[in-house]
């Protein structure tokens, strides 16, 4: 829920203006203006590393010139007069110094990925994911993002220059604009680029007693943020893999598949947290109608697996419960456990392949297609099952699997594993 009562306060206000009246070229400032003030936060500047960068930007990094950053920027208006609202606010931003400019603007946070729930805000994207880690320790930076309910979306202008900005405004006047305002870009610099700098400025419109007024920033808020390295990958090591995708989805209409996205986000998240696995550890890789997760390094798997399970379960039944059968979100999902490495453009690893090669056996299919109301069907390993099922101490047990064989002669693929179906969803 957006709300007015996180403002900007202490080491992250860049600076306070007033505003003014506007003036234009050879026109004196009017003598009406708006009464009140601006605060202007510090950008937070965070690396994209080429691997999460959209193929075409991918391209242009490999070339060495460049390197790419994302960007929060975040203002907030004063509080107006009795008797008076905002009708409209424009926010803008000139770099400065050559060959820096923006190259992807978010109107909110649903454009950028960014799925909020009452109790955090979770990923649907590779680049939301990454600001969700930098943002970390400010989660009301991550809720300023947020789309907000009955206000229009911003406008963004100046894609792929260096002076940019978004407009928050509605044509007919209705809608009262909030005053907590945060906006993400994703800036593209020159590689030997140690810093960004550059201007911001704010302009308003209000209406109410006296009738319309406009306001501008006194002076504009120049701002000089130093940019940390792109995190080096980690070296290979032993990690468990897991891969989920909801059955169904492409039978699905449009608005069916935006909730089952954002459901699905939100329920294998649950299941992470359920199992000791902090957002901040994990970079999720959507697939649209699933989602591959690389777990951290050092997990207790007896533990881990059935507490990721349980809850998935749980959750997945406390969805659907009372829904019709059509309208339900049933997963397949698969782990595989090996040595994996990240990459310029993903997971390297015989596990984060095998992984999704059990996910879309044809076991599983078969699985799914005999158990319609299951909350979902796994498929594991035999080093797995053997490793930890046969040991397990509480649900999903030995006998609640049976063997399979996965064998794709195409991919050159044959694996001996192990087949469970999860709790029904009751009626």
């Amino acid at each position: 829920m957006w709300t007015d009562d996180e403002e900007l306060t202490g080491h992250r206000m860049l600076a306070h203006r007033t505003l003014g009246p506007p003036g234009g070229r050879g026109v004196p400032p009017s003598a009406a203006g708006v009464s009140g003030g601006v605060r202007c936060g510090h950008p937070l500047l965070y690396p994209v590393p080429t691997r999460d960068l959209p193929a075409v930007l991918r391209h242009r990094a490999g070339l060495g010139r460049h390197r790419y950053v994302g960007a929060i920027f975040a203002f907030d208006l004063d509080v107006l007069d009795t008797g008076r609202r905002y009708t409209g606010a424009r926010f803008e931003v000139t770099l400065s110094g050559t060959g820096a400019r923006a190259v992807l603007l978010a109107m909110d946070g649903d454009e950028l990925g960014l799925v909020q729930t009452a109790e955090a805000t979770h990923a649907a994207s590779v680049i939301a994911g990454r600001t969700v880690t930098a943002a970390a320790g400010r989660p009301g930076l991550l809720r300023r993002l947020s789309a907000r309910r009955d206000v229009p979306r911003a406008w963004t202008t100046g894609v792929q220059t260096a002076s940019f900005g978004w407009l928050y405004d509605d044509p007919k006047g209705r809608s009262v604009l909030p005053r907590t305002y945060g906006m993400h870009a994703l800036l593209e610099v020159p590689a030997e680029a140690t810093e960004v700098a550059g201007a911001l400025s704010v302009q308003v419109e209000t209406d109410g007693t006296g009738g319309p007024q406009d306001g501008v920033l006194s002076d504009a808020v120049r701002f000089t943020e130093r940019m940390t390295a792109v995190p080096a990958h980690g070296p290979a090591a032993v990690r468990l893999c897991m891969a989920a995708d909801v059955v169904g989805y492409s039978r699905r209409r449009n608005d069916e598949t935006e909730v089952l996205q954002r459901d699905l986000v939100d329920v294998l998240a649950r299941a992470r947290r359920a199992a000791g696995i902090r957002d901040a550890d994990v970079a999720p890789q959507p697939q649209g109608d699933g989602q591959f997760t690389v777990l951290p390094v050092g997990l207790d798997e007896s533990a881990v697996i059935p507490a990721l399970l349980d809850e998935l379960a749980g959750r997945l039944a406390a969805r659907d419960r009372g829904r019709p059968a059509r309208d339900r979100m049933q997963l397949r999902v698969a782990l595989h456990r090996g040595l994996v490495k990240e990459g310029d453009n993903g997971w390297i690893g015989t596990a984060a392949i095998a992984v999704h090669r059990i996910l879309d056996s044809a076991p599983l299919r078969e699985a799914v297609r005999s158990h319609g109301a299951a909350t979902y069907v796994l498929g594991l390993p035999d080093v797995l099952y053997r490793d930890v099922i046969v040991h397990a101490a509480r649900p999903p047990l030995p006998a609640a699997f049976r063997e399979m064989t996965v064998d794709l002669p195409a991919k050159g693929f044959v694996e001996h594993g192990w087949l469970h179906v999860g709790p029904e969803v009751s009626a």
